[in-house]
């Protein structure tokens, strides 16, 4: 795998681990590295002053969005995975970005005295009670691809640097479009911090080209037919005049290139996950680039945490961390499946 466990952690704090996102897609990246991780940070309670045991059973909670999006499916695996490994009976279910539904699903940890829960969560605000009502109960949560805007109350928020994801990427879409020329942007789910850390990202890149213009930006909440539809009215709208698009996940890259092949157009096309409906396209020329978000990674990264911390009382890192993001582009792009990416 390119990015060791021990490597991308050193990464992360070199990073100055601040606050990121989401961006699936997403996930984030609100694992706040630089710029990317500040956003939503604005708020911390106050540090965790006892050491949290569990629940007093084997059970581990992986609590994710919905596994229909290949992003959430491959962290809902790996962290499965690696918690059976590590001798853990699980427990996954999808709170389908319904915060209510994730409430109920951490109060059936609670009563299943779970030893941890691993979550990629369903809201920056709206998760905070849970997280803390976990705590409460002795439970501790460690927090994937999103982050919540407190800190101290989760164990940790290990998520892609979603700022350097997308910065890299965005830079080469400009050199696709030859530094020059006139694009739209898809962007994600208003609630994830994942979604204004990533078009924050494109713009810092983007937005040194003066010849670089941006026609309009419509939000497509992460869903390829959204993206499908508003790409089509894009096109109904400007035409030929559309020489590129950026968007914020891969799923919405999927939809604006579907309708960018109806119509029998070929511009440079943008996406962050890195999944392999993206990679197929960018080898059949239909996408320029994606940055991909070592989903399964940070998965497993979370897990091993968890177990360390159940029998230390400590993870040995920082609360936020930072996973790097690697652009894939033809030149790459067979290194990458399941979004796990092989030197």
């Amino acid at each position: 795998m390119a990015i060791t466990r021990r490597s991308f952690l050193e990464m992360s704090a070199l990073a100055g681990t601040t606050a990121a996102l989401s961006a699936c897609g997403g996930s984030s990246s609100d694992k706040t590295g630089s710029d990317s991780s500040k956003s939503s940070s604005s708020k911390s309670s106050s540090k965790k002053t006892k050491v949290l045991k569990g629940g007093g059973s084997k059970i581990m909670y992986v609590i994710t969005p919905s596994v229909s999006n290949p992003a959430f499916k491959a962290e809902a695996n790996g962290a499965s995975d690696e918690a059976k490994k590590l001798g853990y009976e699980v427990k996954a279910n999808s709170h389908d970005d319904d915060a209510n539904k994730q409430s109920e699903l951490f109060d059936s940890a609670i009563a299943d005295k779970a030893a941890a829960i691993i979550c990629d969560n369903a809201g920056a605000d709206a998760t905070v009670e849970a997280v803390k009502k976990a705590a409460k109960a002795g439970i501790p949560t460690f927090l994937i691809d999103r982050e919540i805007t407190t800190t101290g109350d989760a164990i940790a928020q290990i998520i892609a640097d979603n700022n350097q994801g997308a910065s890299d990427v965005a830079q080469t879409f400009v050199d696709a479009m030859g530094e020059k020329g006139n694009y739209v942007e898809l962007l994600g789910k208003e609630s994830d911090t994942n979604a204004s850390v990533r078009t924050k990202g494109f713009h810092s890149v983007i937005d040194q080209y003066k010849d670089m213009k941006m026609l309009e930006q419509q939000t497509a909440n992460w869903e390829q037919t959204e993206a499908y539809d508003k790409m089509e009215t894009l096109i109904q709208t400007y035409g030929d005049k559309i020489q590129g698009v950026v968007s914020g996940n891969d799923t919405m890259l999927q939809g604006a290139c579907a309708a960018l092949t109806a119509h029998n157009m070929t511009v440079p096309v943008i996406g962050v996950d890195g999944s392999d409906e993206a990679r197929d396209l960018i080898k059949q020329g239909k996408a320029t680039a994606t940055a991909l978000q070592q989903f399964d990674v940070i998965a497993r990264t979370a897990v091993q945490e968890a177990d360390k911390y159940l029998k230390d009382g400590s993870t040995g890192e920082k609360e936020k961390q930072l996973i790097p993001c690697i652009v894939i582009t033809k030149d790459n792009a067979d290194k990458l499946n399941g979004f796990v990416y092989t030197e």
